[in-house]
């Protein structure tokens, strides 16, 4: 029964909109009845063409073995064009499907500007599920009043199955980071998020399973999920909140004559926090001061996809050192840093990762940067 609300006159331009909605959707019922109908009448004319054949022809009621290889001949056809015809209406619906995947995980994982608030960005990743365009590696750059907010996450496990988890935890990052002032309440959020995400996922899989969490013989409940969480301010100050993630690397730009070690710097500051769902966090989250990050140079930021990467030979891949040929060329070009470290970590794998692999590049394109000497400690705020 369809019921108006009291006071509000019935216009005749919604009666014309939903006639016309109505036409239109009958018209697209009759294109896709149409469409079964020319799908199934070519199988069926096959099938006549068989049986008539093989009813209706002389040549079919003999024995001699001319007649029989005609017979077999005349079936042979027609089996391949039913395969034939099957295959094509396959390869057509495959291809649809694969068109809403990409869709719906371009959304999920979407691509980054090239540029946010004055940094440069570049982003790559790579799925271990060859049919998939997102795995279980995250990330996001948002600028917001408090800074620009980057995220770079790693799912326990790979490929399809862990999409649900990315979607939790970057879902909620895109809605924190612009509420709370500070990192360790964008961190809470993603923690209850990632909670939640294991209790609905429990309940789906396990119904039994009682309403505090997951059984702790349940495979969810040993899901978890790392996270480093980043700040970069107007001045380039850089504070971290590190969740069992690897820590990035800081680039700087060739020219110069500094070695190696003057190009490429491991910001390393002592241990991390658990990752999310593996164990609560602490009661205080104290904030990293990582130093500020000055123009011309740029953070490597990555999943350890990259650094567990083997060749033939069980050799890891060496990123040091693809970062410091990547690094030789001066201004330090995200682009140019993501293509050489990505076109590398391809040829060592042998081109097609074990792993999930995320490489996020962010570089410094401000003019203006108050200057300040960078800490070589971390600093809790």
């Amino acid at each position: 029964m369809i019921r108006f609300k009291a006071g509000v006159p019935r216009r005749a331009g919604h009666r014309g909109k939903h006639l016309t909605f109505g036409r239109t959707r009958a018209g697209a019922r009759r294109r896709q009845r149409l469409r079964r109908l020319l799908a199934l009448g070519l199988p069926t004319a096959w099938g006549a063409v068989a049986i008539t054949y093989k009813l209706a022809c002389p040549l079919a009621q003999q024995n001699g073995l001319g007649a029989r290889i005609a017979t077999c001949a005349v079936f042979f056809a027609v089996g391949t064009g039913l395969i034939l015809h099957v295959r094509r209406g396959l390869l057509r619906e495959l291809r649809q499907i694969r068109r809403v995947a990409g869709a719906a995980q371009g959304v999920l994982l979407r691509p980054l500007p090239p540029s946010v608030d004055g940094l440069n960005v570049a982003a790559a990743q790579v799925s271990a599920d060859r049919g998939a365009a997102v795995g279980g590696d995250l990330y996001e750059v948002i600028g917001t009043e408090h800074g620009v907010r980057v995220v770079m996450g790693d799912v326990r496990g790979h490929g399809l199955a862990a999409i649900g988890t990315v979607a939790a935890v970057l879902g909620s990052f895109r809605e924190a980071v612009h509420d709370e002032p500070e990192l360790p309440g964008v961190l809470r959020k993603l923690e209850r998020a990632m909670a939640r995400h294991l209790r609905e996922r429990a309940k789906a899989e396990h119904p039994s399973s009682g309403p505090s969490g997951p059984d702790p013989d349940s495979p969810v409940a040993e899901e978890f999920v790392t996270v480093l969480l980043l700040e970069i301010g107007r001045d380039g100050e850089m504070r971290a909140l590190n969740c069992g993630h690897p820590w990035p690397y800081l680039l700087r730009g060739g020219g110069g004559g500094g070695g190696s070690g003057d190009r490429v710097e491991h910001l390393g500051f002592g241990d991390p926090l658990p990752p999310l769902g593996a164990f609560p966090l602490p009661a205080e989250l104290p904030v990293t001061r990582c130093g500020p990050l000055l123009p011309g140079e740029a953070l490597f930021l990555y999943t350890d996809g990259v650094e567990d990467a083997r060749d033939s030979t069980g050799r890891f891949f060496p990123l040091p050192t693809a970062l410091t040929e990547a690094t030789r060329t001066h201004p330090t070009s995200p682009q140019e840093v993501l293509g050489t470290v990505f076109t590398q970590l391809l040829a060592h794998a042998g081109g097609f990762p074990t792993d999930d692999v995320a490489l996020l590049v962010v570089a410094n394109g401000r003019t203006q940067v108050q200057t300040a000497h960078r800490e070589q400690l971390a600093t809790p705020l």
